[in-house]
């Protein structure tokens, strides 16, 4: 079972100087990341003068996060292995491809680097609202728990197929691709109900800067439930206990 390879790390790891420089990739990824997605909303708020969702405001919303999670993980690859996201972190721990206090190491730096974008934002736009994650009219909680389960499930099975199982080849190349067109397309499917996060990091970033903490958790355990459910998934049937190769951290 893949959670049987999971490992809690030392404190000397997590001092090292390579888990130091993967956890300021982590960090400047997601800033990234998170400056693109949440910043393409703010403009889209200012051009409509915060004029009510429309599905083009999805679709822009769509391409900004697909686009920058692309760059995002492409940049931090050789580094961190370009997680930029707690879940898939999450993920990766559970399937033994990652310790416990390095996993730890990058989810502060992921945490920080949303929050110092959302204030970047904040003072580049003259004091805009950074809008935190909220569910639309006629969604409950449990509606956006399961948007979220299976939106991020579909995520971190990405992940797994294209970056972190041993036996992808050439498909590693496409990794950053794959995955910024799945967190598009979900964004296409699920925007318009609860935002569409997938990512603890993205959603506590405005969250924090804007104080609005209204079904944050829903934010929280929605991804690491579907990333959780994934790495087992996939690294238990595809990957398969006794066939596994630890997957270097700068592989993915």
């Amino acid at each position: 079972m893949p959670i049987l390879r999971i490992t809690i790390g030392t404190p000397e790891e997590a001092r090292h100087p390579s888990a130091l420089k993967a956890a300021l990739a982590e960090f400047i990824s997601v800033l990234i990341f998170v400056f693109a997605g949440q910043g393409s909303g703010m403009a889209f708020n200012k051009l409509t003068d915060d004029g009510s969702a429309t599905p083009a405001g999805v679709v822009s919303a769509s391409l900004a996060h697909g686009f920058g999670l692309y760059v995002a993980v492409a940049v931090g690859a050789n580094i961190s292995g370009g997680h930029v996201n707690p879940a898939v972190t999450f993920g990766a721990f559970l399937g033994g491809n990652i310790t416990l206090l390095r996993g730890l190491l990058y989810w502060i730096a992921q945490l920080l680097g949303s929050v110092v974008a959302c204030l970047l934002l904040k003072f580049a736009t003259g004091g805009l609202e950074t809008t935190a994650f909220s569910l639309s009219s006629d969604v409950t909680v449990w509606n956006a728990l399961v948007f979220e389960i299976v939106m991020t499930f579909g995520l971190v099975y990405t992940v797994y197929a294209t970056a972190i199982d041993p036996k992808k080849g050439n498909l590693g190349i496409i990794a950053p691709l794959a995955i910024g067109l799945i967190v598009g397309a979900n964004i296409l499917a699920g925007g318009a109900f609860d935002g569409a996060s997938m990512n603890p990091a993205v959603s506590f970033g405005p969250a924090v800067v804007s104080w609005t903490w209204d079904n944050h958790w829903v934010y929280w355990l929605g991804p690491l439930l579907g990333g959780g459910i994934a790495a087992l998934v996939y690294d238990g049937i595809f990957i398969g206990f006794g066939t596994h190769e630890q997957v270097p951290t700068t592989d993915y």
